[in-house]
């Protein structure tokens, strides 16, 4: 709530290298439609893949770790019986939580809502001895490692009887500034995910909570990225700079005065590093190997199952009509694609 008291006043002028940083992700933004066009089973395999990374890193952040890798594919995809222990029940929740999420329908946005936070809190402890989706109860302070190992106390969270006000003040006002469009989508997620670590409106289990949402939001406003490349093992491998950055911007934070852009700069520069990340990957998928190589691997792997010619050079614009025509004969004589129809209209259809 704090954050967006004054917005307008609080951020001010975006510094150069988040405004550096900013323009990576909103580039990568804009590449979204085609790479959804001509390589759906690449970032579908990719999503398969960034959602165990980024369950794995966010719950690690917090502790809860499964040594075995099989293990937590098994526990995330609800295959096995029984959960051994806390962290595979708190894993388990995790995933449970991410489901509720992709479950949610277009009509259920925007996603920025009191009751979400308790859904994905109480999901994350289903399979818990402890409740979750409640609100905290008892007043106490967050506290981290010093570097000799000592406890030290971090800041001190909102009262537990002005939590629920902060919470719907939160919401009411981060959706005000979505509406009013005079600020940067990303930007207003970065706050929104400070504000809510600021009031700390649980016990535990409120960094997965914001690291969920964050996720959440950025997809809700168009940035599909961490979708398909996690920022959390980002997170994960840099936990000083992460919590530095939150107790940084949280500081005065109950009186307003706080800096936002220590996190707000953080929170960018790794997801301009994951869209660097994104980039490279589905660029190299569309251009390995030869011309010829290429159209065959793109039409085969990477193409939707019906699929245009158009689609395939917008997918491949340096390779000529004429090679694209050449291989897809090709690929039509060894069995592997029909034709559907003639001409321009025409649609082409991967078999078996």
């Amino acid at each position: 709530m704090r954050s967006f008291e004054d917005l307008d006043q609080l951020v001010g002028a975006v510094p150069f290298g988040v405004v550096a940083d900013l323009r990576t992700v909103d580039a990568g933004r804009g590449s979204q439609p085609l790479h959804r066009l001509v390589l759906p089973e690449l970032l579908e395999a990719l999503a398969g893949h960034a959602r165990t990374a980024s369950t794995e890193a966010s719950c690690g952040m917090d502790g809860i770790v499964v040594s075995d890798r099989t293990r937590t594919a098994q526990v995330l995809a609800r295959r096995i019986d029984g959960l051994r222990d806390r962290d595979e029940q708190e894993l388990a929740g995790y995933g449970a939580a991410l489901d509720h999420l992709d479950d949610l329908d277009e009509d259920q946005r925007p996603r920025a809502d009191v009751d979400l936070v308790l859904d994905l809190h109480r999901l994350l402890f289903r399979f818990t001895p402890t409740p979750g989706g409640r609100l905290r109860q008892v007043e106490n302070v967050v506290a981290g490692a010093a570097p000799d190992g000592a406890r030290v106390k971090r800041f001190t969270p909102v009262p537990v009887a002005a939590t629920p006000a902060h919470l719907d003040e939160l919401v009411a006002r981060y959706r005000r500034a979505q509406d009013a469009g005079r600020h940067h989508p990303v930007v207003l997620v970065g706050l929104f995910t400070l504000d809510l670590l600021a009031i700390h409106p649980f016990v535990a289990g409120n960094g997965r909570v914001a690291r969920m949402l964050t996720n959440a939001l950025l997809q809700d406003a168009g940035y599909d990225v961490t979708r398909y490349v996690p920022v959390e093992p980002v997170m994960a491998r840099s936990p000083e700079r992460y919590s530095t950055a939150l107790l940084d911007s949280t500081h005065d934070w109950h009186l307003s005065r706080h800096d936002p852009w220590p996190w707000l700069r953080y929170l960018v520069s790794a997801l301009a590093d994951v869209t660097t990340q994104l980039a490279a990957l589905t660029s190299s998928a569309r251009r390995a190997g030869s011309k010829q190589g290429r159209v065959r691997d793109h039409v085969l792997h990477h193409a939707r199952p019906q699929f245009r010619i158009s689609e395939v050079r917008a997918g491949l614009p340096d390779v000529s009509d004429q090679t694209i025509r050449l291989v897809l004969a090709q690929l039509r004589t060894e069995g592997l694609i029909e034709a559907d129809g003639v001409g321009r209209s025409a649609t082409w259809s991967r078999r078996g």
